[in-house]
């Protein structure tokens, strides 16, 4: 049976898979990937019935289920802006992922510090991954950073008293 396998090897995937990209080797290089990965290996070396392990688990569940929908809601923003086929390739980032323009990072940042303060795109607690800085520097290529913002901005307003991942993408009005 060819698809013997395939449960073990989507099993085996699914712990490597840190972010987007299954089969790939450099997902240890950011640091939020580097995090993640280290509490899989301690985890991986805890006995499953364990009350440590169960907390690290937990605690791995929950900062995969943070990122996936951290990114699901850049790709809900992306396909509004009429990137419906590109925007998992605009979100897609790996080592080999560059800079466009040395001179457009200032910006990018810059960009990205006001996503993070002045919307809820982001959890509260999270901290800035690296990862979106490509990405905003690609918006930056494109000449849709600012349209970007001004949407996230409307979809996920900043709320007083802190955010909610649970809640969904606020419709916008006319």
């Amino acid at each position: 049976n060819p698809y013997a396998s395939f449960g073990a090897t989507l099993a085996r995937d699914e712990e490597q898979n840190l972010w987007s990209t299954p089969h790939d080797v450099t997902h240890t290089e950011a640091d939020d990937d580097r995090v993640l990965y280290n509490m899989i290996v301690v985890r991986n070396q805890l006995d499953k019935d364990s009350e440590e392990w169960q907390k690290l688990n937990y605690d791995i569940y929950t900062l995969r289920q943070t990122r996936k929908e951290v990114r699901s809601r850049w790709k809900h923003i992306l396909e509004d802006l009429g990137f419906q086929k590109e925007a998992d390739s605009l979100l897609s980032v790996t080592k080999l992922s560059i800079i466009s323009d040395s001179q457009n990072m200032s910006k990018a940042r810059d960009i990205l510090l006001k996503l993070s303060e002045e919307t809820n795109i982001f959890p509260t607690s999270w901290e800035l991954s690296e990862r979106y800085l490509f990405v905003v520097d690609r918006l930056i290529a494109l000449d849709a950073a600012d349209e970007f913002f001004k949407m996230a901005s409307a979809v996920y307003p900043k709320r007083p008293g802190g955010d909610r991942l649970d809640e969904g993408p606020r419709p916008l009005q006319s």
